[in-house]
């Protein structure tokens, strides 16, 4: 008996190191010079040229000491390009002193997202809330996978409505019910954008994002612990996606990351 109970208790102590571990390296992403902290502006672009600079009157206003011009970014038919060069959406960075500067596409809109790594929130960033590591939210579901995989609509932030893959869905017990949760397919693992009960009141009011490796033997271990903030929580210039309704719990799931006080 004595020897079981050690043996537990070295699981127990394992585990939560393993999830203190993924938290540390979650809020240290965050910390980092180019990661969401440092997101400083987004700027819709539009067709022809968009003048990026320190003047105020640029379409794309850069802070300070910036060149009062120091770019001319040209858009036509969606494509961007840079003195007559292509700027590959999400792949090249555009570095202007400190500052970078990085292409995004929305549905029919094309962007500039700006990064500082002086950004005040960065600069002001205040650390993270947990609620305490508990293994009973370290959930084991039934994985169900659609044959074929079939379409999923998420509407993001700023209103647009976008289409993306499903494999699959998680089926679990939590409250004493079963639920499903849908996700889509991410840097060869399973993500999950959710809403429970806390949201709005501990946790941040659209919902949380969570990841979970992919399914073995028709099983998915959904360790809510490891549920995250969406970017959105600490910076007004992402696009996070919303979610969808057929990801909203019923129930409260007091585990993961609560709400960042920093940023509404």
């Amino acid at each position: 008996m004595l020897k079981t109970a050690v043996m537990l208790g070295l699981l127990a102590a394992e585990y939560s190191a393993s999830v203190e571990a993924f938290r540390h390296q979650y809020e240290q992403s965050l910390r980092a010079p180019n990661g969401w902290l440092s997101v400083a502006g987004l700027f819709w672009l539009h067709e022809g040229a968009n003048r990026a600079g320190s003047d105020p009157q640029s379409d794309i206003v850069l802070p300070a000491p910036a060149p009062a011009l120091a770019a001319t970014f040209e858009l036509h038919a969606g494509k961007v390009t840079l003195n007559g060069k292509p700027v590959r959406p999400d792949e090249d960075k555009i570095t202007i002193g400190d500052l970078s500067l990085t292409v995004i596409v929305r549905g029919p809109k094309t962007g500039l997202r700006l990064r500082d790594p002086n950004s005040a929130a960065r600069r002001n960033f205040s650390g993270l809330h947990w609620y305490p590591i508990d293994e009973h939210y370290r959930i084991e579901a039934r994985w169900v996978p659609y044959n074929p995989p079939h379409k999923v609509s998420f509407t993001n932030v700023i209103g647009m409505t976008e289409e993306d893959t499903s494999p699959g869905y998680a089926e679990f017990q939590l409250a004493g019910k079963t639920w499903r949760l849908e996700p889509t397919e991410e840097d060869g693992r399973l993500f999950y954008v959710f809403r429970d009960q806390t949201a709005g009141k501990e946790t941040y009011p659209s919902g949380r994002f969570l990841k979970s490796d992919m399914p073995k033997d028709g099983r998915v271990v959904l360790d809510f612990n490891q549920a995250y903030n969406p970017p959105c929580a600490f910076t007004s210039f992402a696009t996070c996606p919303l979610p969808p309704r057929q990801n909203f719990i019923a129930a409260p799931i007091p585990a993961g990351e609560k709400k960042y006080s920093d940023h509404h």
